[in-house]
């Protein structure tokens, strides 16, 4: 292993074992006591940015650590959203969902990866965007990740979060929920089995 790689792993050992757990305990412990939950977004950035370290920090520090699920932050790190939230929803770790999608420029993310920091308003040069559910993947994936939601046991706020710069509130909000209404699934009828 070369010196970069051992150093940016003790680093991160450190940060982890020094700073993130041991705050992250006294404010679960502070919200367990207050009957509160902690949702966190799984950020590019930031220390919980991805299944495995949102789990990791619920297993230091209580069930109370779940998800504040954005698919759109997914998506923009080429994580498998249906794969994610079957992991997260084994551990029961899914609080809360938005809905909301991400858009690659293929052209922009194979010369600049996806971690770019070009301004958002800066659409055509950026290796992806924030969309309107249905504007970054299609009606199969959202009807996957809504399905993948309910097998979960997930059946709780669709929270539209609209970043989109190419429509404005108006018409993303309109788009977003008409586009909702047409591949969520629909709750089988008192009595009726969910596979007829």
């Amino acid at each position: 292993m070369r010196l970069a790689e051992r150093e940016f792993g003790e680093l991160l050992e450190w940060q982890w074992t020094e700073k993130v757990i041991p705050y992250w305990r006294e404010q679960a412990a502070l919200a367990a006591a207050n009957h509160i939950r902690l949702g966190f977004e799984m950020h590019p950035g930031f220390v919980v940015y991805n299944p495995r370290s949102l789990l990791r920090l619920r297993a230091a520090c209580g069930e109370v650590i779940g998800a504040n699920l954005d698919p759109s932050h997914l998506f923009w790190q080429g994580i498998d959203v249906e794969t994610a939230v079957a992991e997260l929803g084994r551990e029961g770790a899914i609080f809360h969902t938005h809905a909301k999608d991400t858009a690659i420029h293929p052209r922009n993310a194979a010369l600049n990866g996806v971690l770019d920091t070009v301004p958002l308003r800066d659409v055509a040069n950026r290796s992806w965007i924030f969309r309107t559910v249905g504007y970054g993947h299609s009606e199969l994936d959202w009807r996957r990740i809504l399905s993948a939601l309910r097998l979960a046991g997930y059946d709780d706020v669709l929270s539209i979060e609209h970043e989109d710069a190419l429509l404005s509130i108006d018409e993303g909000f309109r788009k977003g929920v008409a586009f909702l209404r047409s591949v969520m699934p629909v709750e089988p009828a008192l009595g009726e089995a969910w596979w007829t």
